[in-house]
């Protein structure tokens, strides 16, 4: 009696070679979220990149970190389904737009980083160093972004893992411009299991159909607290930033663009050069058309300031101006007296006294500075 033949059951199919095609784009969407390594994920997205960019934009987009090419797995899936040449309906071209959004964004950061590297490749005898973005990019890609991986796999694994993302940032040195990389990631997180949770997406709700709500609950509380750990970390950077203090204008640059009246026939009047105006606590001025004397008094610790043909740090409470009747007696008791003889002669005029506005023209004589 023959033998009958022994049936050899085929071995089940893994990773790109496992996407259930036969079922649809959701069903590869899921497989490609649970099933396909970190391996194929990165080649899936840089052969659509070589197959359907132009050279320029895919020299660019290649340029960028590995991180970029894997930790969106459905952009994975949506490249590979296309590159396939499978059915499109409406729900495979609003994936593609967000394909290629993410590309466009790829090939900004990518075309800096690029350009960076040729610079340091231009003389081959020397040392190829990298540049600070190419350092910085590395460096989150080898730390917080293999944390978040390390997390998802044990969440796949049935874990009930949580990230203290703050005190990572602490651990492995990361600065605050790090942060947006790691947002970005965790948002994406954040909207499948809500979309889940809340029913709001039937792709969703079919993907994390084998977790229980009070699981998707927990990952949702879990993407929270990691994005508020994010806000954390920027305010902590701005608060601990070194406030960079103007320091004033040197007196010659102040002085650039002053307007003013150098003489005067009609009163014989001469002005002082108004480099010596800065740094000085007590100016006087005459309007020579509407014949006006201003005194000009700062309490600042840096004496005056001039900016356009403006006078600053002037105290309007002590600053005065009066209209001049007969300049001619009054102007020699400005250029000869001190100031409390000046201030008798002050009082004893009748017009009435007016706040300056410490704008000086073509009119203005510069009489006088003091020094107190």
């Amino acid at each position: 009696m023959a033998k009958r033949k022994q049936k050899i059951r085929a071995k089940a199919k893994t990773g790109l070679s496992g996407v259930p095609i036969d079922k649809g784009f959701s069903a590869a969407l899921n497989y490609f979220h649970m099933e396909v390594d970190r391996k194929d994920l990165i080649s899936t997205m840089k052969s659509y990149v070589k197959k359907n960019m132009d050279k320029e934009q895919a020299r660019y987009v290649l340029s960028c970190p590995d991180y970029k090419f894997y930790a969106f797995t459905h952009k994975c899936a949506t490249a590979f389904w296309i590159d396939a040449g499978l059915p499109s309906d409406d729900k495979v071209k609003m994936y593609a737009e967000g394909l290629y959004q993410h590309l466009t964004e790829c090939t900004e950061m990518g075309k800096a980083l690029y350009f960076e590297k040729q610079a340091k490749l231009k003389d081959s005898d020397k040392i190829v160093s990298l540049s600070p973005m190419q350092r910085l990019q590395n460096k989150i890609s080898n730390t917080i972004m293999q944390d978040l991986l390390d997390l998802e796999d044990q969440w796949m694994d049935g874990e009930k893992a949580e990230l203290d993302v703050y005190q990572e940032f602490k651990r492995h040195g990361l600065p605050n411009s790090a942060t947006n990389a790691v947002r970005q990631v965790i948002e994406g997180w954040l909207l499948d299991y809500e979309d889940a949770y809340h029913k709001r997406c039937p792709d969703a709700v079919e993907g994390y159909a084998h977790l229980k709500r009070p699981e998707l609950n927990r990952r949702i509380k879990c993407c929270q607290s990691m994005l508020s750990d994010l806000d954390r970390l920027k305010a902590a950077a701005k608060a601990t930033r070194v406030t960079k203090v103007k320091g004033p204008k040197s007196a010659d640059k102040q002085v650039s663009k002053v307007q003013y009246k150098k003489e005067d026939n009609e009163f014989k009047l001469v002005s002082i050069p108004p480099i010596k105006i800065v740094g000085q606590f007590r100016l006087y001025t005459f309007n020579t058309k509407y014949r006006v004397i201003t005194e000009y008094v700062t309490q600042s610790a840096a004496g005056f300031e001039i900016s356009g043909s403006t006078i600053k740090n002037f105290d309007k409470v002590n600053s005065r101006s009066r209209s001049l009747r007969k300049p001619n007696e009054f102007l020699p008791e400005i250029l000869n007296r001190t100031p409390k003889q000046i201030d008798k002669a002050w009082n004893d005029l009748t017009t009435k006294e007016r706040i300056p506005n410490g704008r000086i023209n073509m009119d203005t004589i510069l009489l006088r500075v003091l020094d107190k």
